[in-house]
């Protein structure tokens, strides 16, 4: 059991770390794709 310890802390704090980062980059790129779409519907009025 003592030489999984060490395994668990090399391998799940990363892992950890990761997903919390892409949890944070997921809602920004939410964020920028739902600018973007008002600013495609946007040029589309603006066009007609």
């Amino acid at each position: 059991m003592e030489q999984w310890i060490p395994v668990i802390q090399e391998i799940g704090f990363p892992i950890v770390v990761s997903f919390y980062l892409l949890n944070r980059i997921e809602t920004k790129l939410e964020a920028i794709y739902s600018v973007l779409v008002t600013l495609k519907d946007a040029n589309r009025v603006l066009e007609s």
